[in-house]
């Protein structure tokens, strides 16, 4: 059975600079221990939210109260790199994100999001400033990431191609974003399969 299809996700947005935002910096790993990823949404760029000394909000983007209702996140090079870990996608998820817009991002964070159903999609250098300058300058505009057509567009006229992997789009728009389900889906094959197999 096929999950509710994504074709597109739309909200405000915010802008998260630098480069190698790695997934250290998205959830740090001493709040990985956990049983359920219920909660870790709290922790989400804890550590450059928080002074280390003092526990006082930083000068974060996510500490503006311009962009306190921000659903869309866009960033830079190489979103998500570092370690493996399916908490930073879920950790953003859980903070209130459905989508994430970048100029590349590391291939494991892009897999992982694409399976809780948030669209990741790469738009190019100039395009990224472009959309940065606008939300920074009305961060009321809405931002919609068209799954569908590969687009992203702003209420204020701004709109710009971007691109994805056909199978992570696809997996989205059909609704089948979830391997999980899939494999629910198909017992009755697998088990088939399975007693065809000499050695299972």
């Amino acid at each position: 059975m096929a999950l509710d299809p994504v074709t597109q996700v739309s909200g405000r947005a915010i802008f998260i600079p630098g480069a190698d935002i790695d997934t250290d910096r998205i959830i740090p790993a001493r709040f990985m221990k956990c049983v359920t990823f219920d909660g870790l949404g709290e922790f989400a760029f804890y550590d450059v939210r928080f002074n280390s000394d003092t526990g006082e909000k930083t000068d974060h983007p996510l500490n503006d109260p311009r962009f306190a209702a921000a659903s869309i996140l866009v960033a830079g090079v190489n979103f998500g790199c570092g370690s493996s870990r399916e908490h930073a996608p879920q950790s953003l998820k859980k903070y209130g994100f459905n989508g994430v817009i970048a100029e590349s991002f590391a291939e494991i964070f892009f897999g992982n999001s694409t399976t809780l159903a948030m669209p990741c999609v790469i738009a190019s250098a100039g395009d990224v400033v472009k959309l940065r300058d606008a939300i920074e300058s009305d961060p009321t505009i809405s931002v919609t990431i068209d799954v569908e057509n590969l687009s992203v567009r702003t209420s204020n006229g701004l709109e710009f191609a971007v691109t994805m992997p056909d199978s992570a789009r696809e997996a989205l728009v059909s609704g089948r974003w979830d391997p999980i389900q899939e494999l629910l889906d198909n017992e009755a094959a697998i088990d088939a399969r399975a007693r065809e197999l000499h050695y299972v």
